[in-house]
C-alpha cells in the first residue's frame, strides 16, 4: 500500500490521484531531502565505526578479571533503557550549557548538530553493543588463546588473529544494528536539534516526517520518500550482512 501510495497525489481526507513518478522527481529536486541523505550517510558511517570500536574495546576490558566488572558493564548498558525522546532533551540541555560559555548554542552550525548527535547516539548504543561482544568474546575457547601464547604470539597478534575472527559473528550482529539503528535515527534527533539551523541537521526520517505532515499536498511525496528511504536501508543492510557473513565463513 505504501509503495502505492507513493505512486499517487493524496491527503488525508482525499481519494489518491495517480500521478506517476511525479512524487519522486520532486522528493530528489527537494534540496532538504538530498541534504538529509547526505547527513544521514555521513552520520551513519561515523556513528557504526565509533561505536563498534568503543563496544568492542569495553568489552575486551570488562572480560578481563577486574573488581567491580559486573557494576560497569550496568552502567554502561544503562543508557540504552532511556528513551528516545528524553534522551535527545537530556543532551540538549547538557551540549547548550556547555556551548553556553561560547555564547551560542546546537543549532548555531550544523557541524555542532551533527557531533551531538554521533556523541548521544554513543552514549545510547555503546553499552548495547559491549553485551553482545562480552558474549562473544567469553564464547571462544581458551584453548586457542593459551596455544597462541605457547607459540610466542604477542597480544596483538592474538587479538588479530583469534580473538577477533572468532567474534565475527557478533560483529555482524553489533554492525547490523548500529547500521539500521542510525539509519532510522527519530527521536532523537527531533528532541536534540529538530534539524536546526534551517534543516541542515534533519535526517532522513525527520526530513520524512517534516515532508508528510509538514507541507500541504505533499503526503505523495513523504510517501516517496518513504519508499526510497526503505530501499536504501534494506540494500546497505543485506551488503553488510553479506561481507560481514562471509568473513564468518572464512573464519
Amino acid at each position: 500500500m505504501g509503495i502505492y501510495l507513493s505512486f499517487n497525489k493524496f491527503t488525508t481526507v482525499s481519494n489518491a490521484e495517480w500521478v506517476g513518478l511525479d512524487n519522486y522527481k520532486r522528493a530528489f529536486n527537494n534540496g532538504d531531502f538530498l541534504n538529509a541523505l547526505w547527513f544521514t550517510a555521513l552520520f551513519t558511517a561515523v556513528s557504526v565505526v565509533t561505536v563498534n570500536v568503543f563496544a568492542f574495546l569495553i568489552a575486551m576490558a570488562l572480560t578481563r578479571a577486574i573488581r567491580g566488572r559486573n557494576i560497569f558493564r550496568t552502567i554502561f548498558f544503562m543508557p540504552n533503557l532511556i528513551g528516545g525522546i528524553v534522551l535527545g532533551y537530556i543532551w540538549n540541555l547538557i551540549i547548550n550549557g556547555v556551548l553556553s560559555y561560547f555564547g551560542v548554542d546546537i543549532s548555531f552550525k550544523a557541524s555542532y548538530g551533527f557531533w551531538g548527535l554521533v556523541l548521544l547516539t554513543n552514549w545510547q548504543l555503546i553499552g548495547y553493543m559491549m553485551v553482545i561482544y562480552i558474549a562473544g568474546i567469553q564464547n571462544i575457547p581458551r584453548d586457542l588463546s593459551e596455544a597462541a601464547e605457547i607459540d610466542g604470539a604477542t597480544s596483538g597478534q592474538i587479538l588479530r588473529h583469534v580473538t577477533i575472527p572468532m567474534v565475527m559473528p557478533s560483529v555482524t550482529i553489533c554492525t547490523f544494528l548500529t547500521l539500521t539503528n542510525s539509519f532510522k535515527l527519530f527521536d532523537q534527533n527531533l528532541a536534540l536539534t529538530a534539524g536546526a539551523p534551517g534543516r541542515k541537521t534533519a535526517m532522513l526520517a525527520l526530513d520524512i516526517y517534516n515532508t508528510f505532515y509538514g507541507r500541504a499536498g505533499w503526503q505523495g511525496v513523504g510517501q516517496a520518500k518513504a519508499v526510497i528511504f526503505f530501499i536504501i536501508v534494506a540494500l546497505i543492510a543485506f551488503a553488510q550482512l553479506k561481507i560481514t557473513g562471509s568473513r564468518e565463513v572464512e573464519s
